[in-house]
C-alpha cells in the first residue's frame, strides 16, 4: 500500500501548502497521509478540504532536546489541545527572537538581509532557515540553496542558531495528553546505533514512547533491519514517512510503498 505518516508543508519548511499536498497525495494515489510540521499546527488548521480517497492523520514533529538530532512524531492528536498550542506558541516565540539573532550574525558576515525581507519571502509561512537560504540565492551571496545550508546555515554551521527544544519526555507527554501516539522520528539522525541507540529506545519507552519510524527515505537495509529488530524487542509500533518537503528537499519523493502487515498495529491504532 501507498503511506506516507512524515511530511512537511508550508505551515513549517516545506513548500507546497497543505491543500496543494494533499491533492498532490490524490494524484499519487496515495492511501493514508499525514501532515507533520516542525513544531507548528497551523498548516493543518488551514486545510480546506480532504480528499475522500485519503485517509487523513493531523501529526506534528516535535524537537527534542538532544546532543545531535532527537525528533518525535506525534498522530492522531487533538489539534485543538490547549497544552499543545500553547506550548507550540512559546517555541515560535522564541523562534522568532532567533530569527533577529540569526539576522545580526548575517550582518556580521556582510549578509545584508533585513526582517521585512525575511517576512515577504515567507508569505505568511513561519521564517526558518529556507527563508534565509532563498534570500541569500536571490541576493548573489550563494548560488544555491543547498551551499547556503553546507556552508552557513547547517548545524555547526557560522550561522546557525539553534531553536528552543522540549525535553523528549516532555514531546512524549504533550502528545499523550492531545490524545496522540508518539514515534521516534529517523533514528539515525541520533547519530547512535547498536547498544546505544538501544539504551536511547529503552529509556524513551519509559516515558512512553509508542512506536519507531523503521521505514525512511534515507533508511538503509541495514538501518530497517536494526530498528525494526528494537520495534520488536520493545513492543513498539513501526511506521512509515518519506520525509517530503517538496522543492526544499527535491530528492525525496512523496510516499512509501509498504506492505501493510509491516504497519498494520500501527494503523489500527489510529483508527
Amino acid at each position: 500500500m501507498l503511506v506516507d505518516f512524515h511530511t512537511h508543508t508550508t505551515g513549517s519548511d516545506g513548500t507546497y501548502t497543505p491543500n496543494t499536498l494533499l491533492n498532490l497525495a490524490k494524484n499519487r494515489k496515495i492511501e493514508i497521509l499525514s501532515i507533520t510540521d516542525h513544531d507548528c499546527l497551523d498548516g493543518i488548521k488551514s486545510i480546506e478540504n480532504i480528499p475522500p480517497e485519503i485517509l487523513f492523520v493531523p501529526g506534528i514533529e516535535i524537537s527534542a532536546e538532544f546532543p545531535k538530532t532527537l525528533h518525535i512524531l506525534g498522530y492522531k492528536i487533538n489539534i485543538d489541545d490547549y497544552e499543545l498550542n500553547n506550548t507550540l506558541k512559546m517555541l515560535q516565540e522564541y523562534r522568532k527572537s532567533r530569527n533577529y539573532m540569526m539576522i545580526e550574525k548575517m550582518q556580521k558576515f556582510g549578509f545584508n538581509i533585513s526582517i521585512n525581507e525575511l517576512v515577504e519571502e515567507a508569505k505568511g509561512e513561519l521564517i526558518g532557515r529556507p527563508h534565509f537560504a532563498n534570500l541569500m540565492v536571490k541576493k548573489g551571496y550563494v548560488k544555491t540553496y543547498q551551499e547556503a545550508f553546507d556552508k552557513y546555515l547547517k548545524k555547526g554551521g557560522p550561522l546557525y542558531l539553534d531553536k528552543k527544544r522540549l525535553e523528549p519526555e516532555k514531546a512524549i507527554e504533550l502528545i499523550h495528553n492531545a490524545g496522540g501516539v508518539a514515534i521516534l522520528a529517523h533514528p539515525y539522525q541520533t547519530g547512535l546505533e547498536g547498544e546505544n541507540l538501544e539504551k536511547l529506545v529503552k529509556k524513551l519507552k519509559s516515558h512512553g514512547l509508542d512506536g519507531i519510524e523503521v521505514y525512511y527515505s534515507k533508511h538503509t537495509p541495514r538501518m530497517i533491519e536494526e530498528y525494526e529488530t528494537l520495534a520488536k524487542k520493545f513492543d513498539l509500533l513501526i511506521t512509515a514517512g518519506s520525509d517530503f518537503h517538496g522543492k526544499n528537499k527535491p530528492d525525496i519523493e512523496l510516499g512509501m510503498e509498504i506492505n501493510f502487515k509491516e504497519i498494520k498495529d500501527f494503523i489500527f491504532k489510529l483508527l
